[in-house]
């Protein structure tokens, strides 16, 4: 078990490096015309990155950001972005420069979601190369990749779910509980962890008979009280903004944050077009097919908790309009490895994934460059 976590560590961080290195060396990738020039500039300046670092410095003050940031994006904005992971920033700002502490927070919560995903497959027996799909899980979807290199909140968002449902199965209520409860002040889709759990204890109750449904229903909620917790941190979230912004309800007015639409698909129609920006909407198609394939066989596998709270994420991004599916769905993207742990381990496979990391890097690389925000002033930053 530890040599296994060891080499998980090790490959996170060499892998992480290896993103970052043409940054840091300002080189250029003359086969592929990739020019890093910009320097480590342009992994600070990573949407959504800039934003979380204005939070870790002001902590949603209104006035401290209007007259220290030149961000052209409206004051309320910020309250968009949960505390969690600008607290760890904002804690490791007082040894080092806030971008840099930003990286290193990313692949801390990198390495303790990896390590929980691994823990997850061996503890629950759900894969017959638990090593293997936890290297894959650094990897695909792609877009994690991106996510992981840079300043986000993702990786640990994915920690806590995974650790929320590794200690429900464990019946250990209180820890699931309280990782659900920091998962909720991390990203805020966490409510449908406890949307996921509650529906998957409502079906398994249903009964013709009224009473009969009643009765199980109340015994699981003396067993289960704890998962509250994730709905019920949302007050003291609240109440954090009411004291930095004088408003109870800031984060839904922090404008234009909210991509979800009726009807579901609405990003393919002109409604949502601000945040989708073209036609070219193919791959779309094909991450609500993987995804919801391997949700169908998180049910037949006997996965009942997962699916449901799969199926529930799983359906609330087909009602949102912007280009960054990918991002979205990203959340569940282990359970979907899970459902299809059995394709993935092949040793065919594995073959053709090793030749993917080349496309993967270099579709990293490329958007990387041009996932940027425009900060005109680093200092306000460091």
């Amino acid at each position: 078990m530890k040599r296994a976590l060891a080499k998980l560590i090790f490959v996170t961080v060499v892998s992480t490096f290896i993103i970052w290195l043409p940054f840091l060396a300002k080189s250029r990738l003359p086969l592929w015309g990739l020019d890093f020039k910009g320097g480590a500039l342009q992994l600070f300046a990573n949407f959504d990155g800039p934003n979380y670092l204005i939070v870790a410095k002001s902590w949603y003050d209104k006035e401290f950001i209007r007259f220290n940031f030149s961000n052209p994006l409206p004051l309320e904005y910020y309250a968009a972005h949960l505390p969690f992971y600008p607290a760890l920033v904002a804690a490791g700002d007082i040894f080092l420069p806030g971008p840099m502490v930003m990286l290193g927070m990313t692949l801390l919560g990198t390495i303790a979601a990896v390590v929980m995903f691994y823990l997850y497959l061996v503890k629950f027996k759900l894969s017959q190369d638990p090593l293997f799909l936890s290297f894959v899980f650094l990897f695909l979807p792609a877009r994690f990749l991106a996510v992981r290199s840079i300043g986000s909140p993702e990786p640990w968002f994915i920690f806590f779910i995974l650790a929320t449902l590794y200690f429900y199965r464990q019946k250990k209520y209180l820890l699931a509980g309280l990782a659900g409860a920091l998962a909720q002040w991390t990203k805020s889709p966490a409510i449908l962890l406890f949307a996921g759990l509650g529906l998957y204890h409502l079906a398994t109750n249903f009964s013709p008979r009224l009473s009969q449904f009643w009765t199980k229903t109340l015994a699981d909620l003396r067993r289960l009280w704890p998962l509250l917790l994730i709905p019920a941190s949302i007050i003291p979230l609240f109440l954090l903004y009411q004291l930095r912004t004088a408003d109870f309800w800031a984060y839904f007015h922090s404008g234009d944050n909210f991509h979800l639409f009726w009807p579901p698909f609405s990003i393919f129609s002109p409604q949502g077009q601000f945040w989708v920006g073209e036609f070219w909407l193919e791959d779309i198609i094909y991450i609500w097919l993987v995804f919801g394939w391997g949700i169908i066989k998180l049910w037949r596998k006997n996965l009942k908790p997962e699916a449901f709270f799969a199926g529930i994420f799983y359906t609330s991004t087909l009602f949102v309009a912007h280009r960054d599916i990918s991002r979205y769905i990203l959340p569940i993207a282990p359970f979907i490895l899970i459902s299809l742990d059995k394709i993935i381990t092949q040793s065919s496979v594995k073959k053709l994934l090793y030749l993917l990391l080349i496309p993967i890097y270099l579709y990293t690389w490329n958007f990387l460059l041009h996932n940027t925000a425009p900060v005109a002033d680093w200092t306000p930053y460091l």
